[in-house]
């Protein structure tokens, strides 16, 4: 059974997409507006997941349909997914990749939709970005418990931007990526059981019904 690895960040979705890095550097007028949007954008998202899903009174369900909603704004899933999957996605009919990319983010949803509910006041703060190409950008925070209870966590956002529009590429917490640890896993489980994608669909399955 694919290991449960526990996100350390559970008041945050979980960020697995791929990263295809650019070479080159923008230029330092358009580097410096590229900065400050991918930071107004981590700081954005962040505000809009404390509103929408930390609501006391809201139903499970509609939590869940809040967190899908946010997660497809500002994560790009299906990349996350195929990239996660590696080698194993060009290998697959095209009713697997179907299955596998609805499952994914079914999994996804039911897995940390819920840890809203337990949010007790952590907060986000943001120490900088640094550009990473053309296209790319990551931007260094910082997750404080509220009374500063135990040791701040860092989480770095690499994010893309394009015309002003910014999506969440990888995260790396406490300098681990999540989309590789994720990666991963799958090629692991996959290789554990003679190769065939189907047990890995059968196992993400079980995973979404066990959660839902």
């Amino acid at each position: 059974m694919l290991r449960r690895r526990e996100f350390l960040v559970s008041w945050l979705a979980s960020v697995l997409i791929a990263v295809a890095l650019v070479v080159g550097a923008p230029g330092r007028a358009h580097a410096g507006e590229f900065e400050e949007g991918a930071k107004n954008f981590i700081k954005a998202m962040t505000e809009d997941a404390i509103s929408m899903l930390t609501v006391k009174d809201i139903k499970r369900f509609e939590r869940a349909r809040r967190f899908r909603t946010l997660m497809n704004k500002n994560f790009a899933i299906k990349g996350i997914a195929k990239f996660v999957l590696g080698r194993y996605w060009r290998k697959a009919s095209e009713e697997q990749q179907e299955e596998y990319l609805r499952l994914f983010e079914d999994l996804m949803v039911v897995t940390y939709s819920d840890r809203f509910e337990k949010y007790s006041g952590e907060k986000l703060l943001i120490k900088g970005a640094e550009i990473r190409g053309e296209k790319d950008a990551i931007v260094h925070t910082t997750m404080v418990k509220a009374n500063n209870a135990t040791k701040p966590l860092k989480v770095a956002w690499r994010v893309r931007g394009k015309d002003g529009t910014f999506t969440i590429i990888d995260v790396i917490v406490e300098g681990i990526s999540m989309i590789m640890t994720q990666k991963s896993e799958f090629a692991s489980f996959i290789k554990q059981n003679g190769g065939k994608l189907d047990a890995l669909l059968a196992e993400l399955k079980k995973r979404v019904q066990d959660n839902s």
